[in-house]
């Protein structure tokens, strides 16, 4: 998708501020909210009054997200959307050419970034989230929580039926040609290799591809649609927020959990060279704030925040006694592991 530049002060004219949430509280009519310190907020505002986002999050859930931000505090925010590939390369170059052109990063991919990009950060609301949502150097910060588990359409697949292993999903040969998995599903490979073994969890994915033909995607969203229109029965493995959001909106899709579930989460990171890093922090602690959180599962993600209520409120508790593993992958780790996920996945 081409990259594009959005002043979320438009999203109204664009008619997405009902779109995926409900309507957006007048924040400032409450009073500044407790994430707004004084202190931060102050300093953000003498930055010049504006910020600008670069995030691979959709804009129907993104545009009213940063519109709550800009009511509480007067910021305005651009918001620059492509997807994880497309941000990286941008930033990668930018980089190089040393200009200081964004502030702050949202997407799954900010831990794969060369981390000298990234600035230190210490944020007063980190205390309430998940510490595994906690980039051990402070470099980012967990937004929302990327579950992994394979997801059916509901119509084609009955629920009871469900194979409960990997092992048996692998012995569906009646499924074969009907399921997809994306291929740059190397978390789910690691949380696979972390869990069985290397020699076993081989063998398994070996099997899977073997026995169920599953087509290659590129692109988790579009999966998990296809998966709710019929297009594929099951996929093997995709992003439970992703399935949930579809089923939300009417899809006819549904997840259910098998060990392992790989975690990891989508982050937001601030440039080392940011041109308004105090409005980023600020927009940092906004995003991990009960406010937010409770916005981002309107569409179905998955908070950080134990004290945020998912959307279904039984989606985490679904996965039951599944092990989860939580994955958190280097700039090297990320070559190593897609390498091996696409050496797997290569039909047999």
């Amino acid at each position: 998708m081409d990259m594009r530049r959005r002043d979320v002060l438009r999203a109204s004219a664009l008619g997405l501020a009902g779109a995926g949430f409900g309507l957006i509280p007048d924040v400032l009519a409450q009073g500044a909210p407790s994430w707004a310190t004084p202190d931060l907020l102050a300093a953000a505002k003498a930055e010049g009054g504006t910020i600008i986002v670069y995030g691979s999050m959709n804009e129907q859930e993104a545009l009213p997200l940063w519109k709550a931000f800009e009511s509480a505090t007067g910021i305005v925010v651009q918001y620059v959307r492509s997807s994880d590939t497309g941000l990286m390369s941008r930033i990668l170059l930018e980089a190089r050419a040393q200009q200081k052109s964004w502030d702050l990063v949202v997407t799954t991919a900010v831990s794969k970034l060369p981390q000298e990009y990234l600035t230190v950060l210490d944020l007063p609301e980190a205390r309430n989230i998940d510490p595994k949502a906690i980039d051990p150097k402070k470099k980012w910060y967990g937004v929302y929580s990327n579950y992994n588990t394979p997801a059916y359409n509901t119509k084609f697949v009955d629920k009871a039926n469900l194979p409960k292993t990997y092992e048996e999903m692998a012995t569906r040969k009646d499924w074969a040609g009907k399921v997809a998995i994306d291929g740059n599903d190397s978390q789910w490979v690691y949380a696979m290799f972390d869990a069985y073994g290397e020699q076993k969890a081989r063998k398994v994915i070996a099997d899977l591809v073997a026995n169920l033909k599953p087509v290659i995607v590129d692109g988790h969203l579009a999966l998990a649609r296809s998966v709710g229109l019929g297009e594929y029965w099951v996929a093997i493995n995709n992003y439970t927020n992703l399935t949930i959001n579809v089923s939300l909106k009417g899809g006819d899709t549904d997840y259910w959990a098998l060990d392992p579930v790989g975690l990891f989460f989508g982050q937001a990171g601030i440039n080392v060279r940011a041109p308004h890093p105090r409005s980023a922090q600020l927009a940092t602690n906004f995003l991990v704030s009960k406010d937010a959180q409770k916005l981002l599962t309107e569409a179905g993600r998955l908070p950080v925040r134990p004290d945020v209520t998912p959307n279904p409120p039984d989606a985490i508790k679904r996965f039951g006694t599944a092990k989860v593993v939580p994955v958190n992958f280097s700039p090297e780790d990320e070559k190593k592991w897609q390498k091996i996920t696409t050496e797997l996945l290569k039909p047999r």
